[in-house]
């Protein structure tokens, strides 16, 4: 069993000009940092052209599917503006500025279903590899 779990989705950008647009992101799920997910954008979707990556608790993710949550650099809240469709907006905050992002509520159920399968929730401790992180800090430190 692979312990990466990759999953395209459609992401629409709400911008006020000129106009909102879809974008592709793919949501990374690693069973090495089973704590996280990482939304990433592809360099077509960023303004300086570089692939621009997220990372953030899968926790809070989970949340933010059924109540507004975050304080900081990421905010995620669920929305059904047509009354029809659940969508999750999420906003990424930064020094220069902040983006909203939209994604259907259904893919990102499907993802999280499908992490919760590689590593269930509250198990998450049990994956991590303490003796090897700490080891690559150190090595990292000289």
């Amino acid at each position: 069993m692979s312990s990466v779990i990759d999953q395209a989705v459609q992401a629409h950008l709400i911008a006020n000009a000129p106009r909102s647009r879809a974008i592709p992101a793919t949501l990374r799920y690693d069973r090495a940092d089973p704590f996280a997910v990482r939304l990433v954008f592809p360099p077509v979707a960023s303004l300086d052209g570089t692939e621009v990556v997220w990372t953030f608790g899968r926790d809070l993710l989970a949340e933010g599917l059924s109540e507004p949550v975050g304080a900081g650099d990421v905010q995620i809240w669920p929305a059904t503006p047509d009354g029809e469709h659940d969508i999750l907006v999420v906003e990424f905050h930064t020094a220069g500025g902040l983006a909203v992002v939209q994604f259907d509520a259904a893919d990102v159920r499907s993802f999280l279903t499908r992490s919760c399968e590689m590593v269930p929730q509250g198990s998450e401790a049990q994956h991590l590899d303490v003796e090897a992180d700490l080891a690559a800090l150190l090595r990292e430190a000289q």
